[in-house]
This record gives structure tokens, sequence and C-alpha cells, in this order.
């Protein structure tokens, strides 16, 4: 009996140790639109960005794809914080060129973490005849 539950918690110890570690993918989205622009852009332009965030690692991938735009698109970032009716400082720069689909990775802060969690994200596309943005989308999960 003695050497069954020995060798039962020996099992269990292995399996433990052999478990890989468990990390959290949160998926986010986001619709982007010139009507989700503040102000508000009229523009034929539309987009949807992906994101995914290993909350072990902090890595957060994306990809974002556009279409419709007024021109070439000039920049695109994630904004951040900010509600839907407010704007913000860059907090991930996407790398040029800016030419749909854009993908690329970025390693958070646990503070960029808890905003993107909190739906405090947007994902903004530029060009040259919206500098500021011309679609626009909040990231959600």
């Amino acid at each position: 009996m003695l050497f069954r539950h020995g060798l039962a918690a020996a099992v269990l110890a292995t399996a433990a140790l052999s478990a890989p570690a468990r990390a959290d993918m949160v998926q986010f989205h986001a619709t982007l639109s010139g009507a989700a622009e503040v102000p508000p852009k009229t523009t034929a332009g539309t987009g949807d960005a992906k994101a995914t965030l290993d909350t072990n690692t902090k890595a957060l991938t994306y990809i974002i794809t556009y279409s419709g735009l007024s021109g070439p698109a000039t920049m695109a970032h994630f904004h951040g914080p900010a509600a839907t009716t407010a704007n913000a400082n860059v907090v991930v720069p996407f790398k040029n060129p800016v030419t749909s689909p854009i993908t690329g990775s970025a390693t958070l802060t646990d503070a960029q973490i808890a905003d993107l969690m909190a739906g405090k994200w947007y994902a903004n596309v530029h060009t040259a005849a919206n500098p500021a943005g011309e679609i626009r989308g909040q990231m959600m999960h």
C-alpha cells in the first residue's frame, strides 16, 4: 500500500514538473472607421485590427488591415490610454512601411497591459489628407 501511494505521488510530481506553464492568451479586436476618429472624419476607409496578448511573456502580436483610404497610409499606431471620445499619445508605433496588412509585436509594461485590458487603447491609421488619423477603432476583448 505504501508503495502505491509513493508511486502515485511520484507520477503526479513528474506530471506537474513536465507540464508547460500556462499563459492566458487574450484576444483583442477593433473595427476601424472614420466615424470613430475624434473628431469624426468622412472617409470610405475601413479597417480591422486584431491582437493577441500573451499574459505570461507580456508580448502583444497584431495584424491591422485596411482599405479605401484617401491616400497611402503615412503612419499607424496604438494609442492610449483614452476613452472612445478622447485622443491619446502613441503607445506602440508600427514599423514602416505601414501598408496593409501591418503586422508586428511589442512587449508591454504592466501599466500598458492594464490600460489595454480596460479598453483604453485604440488603433489609428493616418494619411496625408488626415494627418491626425483617418480611421480608428477601440481595442476590445
